[in-house]
């Protein structure tokens, strides 16, 4: 189980300070105060380690998995939105440095920000304290976040994954349609059910794809929970 306040005194007391230091120093920020270091050369290493371990974790973990799966799953698990959801988990906000007016325009809580802080954290933690200890931090965060990552492939492609749950166990496709559209046609909003045996469910969206695919994810979702998985 991850212990976060154990994850903060272990950076606390890291070797080699100096590197945590550089790694939650934004770009914006050494052009300000005119330093000859910031975090882009740590979230270089550190999304290599990231990946490197989350890798080997789903391997191990879905030993059924085809390649193709594993690797949309290991892009799903490292995308910017979940490792900056990661590090919103673990509060690195708080001790980001960064440029007054990056931070003035809200920079320091946008995904692409948080997702290069925590890529440039564990490259630090890589350089100090090696593999295994990354490994542990990570593995232990990832499996309290996404318990079942397998699930992430849902986000990735909802519709194509109920349509693989449908043919799997109804040889049948399910079917969309839109029962709702509203706002003006610069920025339209999209109402879409799916029906696929006696279900139905509902997703909204601001174009017909989005909402499709959200109405997708709640279906899959609703069939999971009922134990219908495969």
């Amino acid at each position: 189980m991850f212990d976060l306040k154990n994850f903060q005194n272990f950076l606390k007391t890291m070797p080699r300070q100096e590197l945590l230091k550089e790694a939650f120093t934004h770009r914006t920020y050494a052009v300000e105060h005119n330093l000859n270091y910031d975090n882009q050369r740590l979230e270089f290493l550190g999304d290599a380690v990231v990946d490197t371990i989350l890798s080997e974790y789903i391997f191990l973990l879905y030993a059924d998995l085809p390649e193709g799966d594993l690797t949309k799953l290991r892009s799903a698990l490292v995308c910017e939105g979940a490792l900056a959801q990661l590090a919103r988990r673990i509060n690195l906000a708080e001790d980001l440095r960064i440029g007054h007016g990056e931070n003035e325009s809200g920079g320091a809580f946008r995904d692409s920000t948080l997702a290069d802080l925590f890529e440039a954290v564990f490259g630090a933690i890589y350089l100090a304290c090696g593999m295994e200890i990354c490994r542990k931090w990570l593995i232990e965060l990832f499996a309290e976040e996404f318990p079942d990552p397998r699930q992430m492939l849902v986000k990735v492609n909802p519709k194509g994954k109920l349509q693989e749950l449908s043919q799997h166990f109804w040889n049948r496709t399910p079917s969309y349609r839109v029962f709702s559209q509203s706002g003006p046609q610069h920025d339209p909003f999209y109402e879409v059910e799916v029906l696929l045996m006696q279900w139905v469910a509902r997703g909204s969206g601001k174009n017909r794809k989005a909402a499709e695919g959200d109405a997708a994810r709640n279906l899959y979702n609703f069939l999971h929970k009922k134990g219908i998985r495969f």
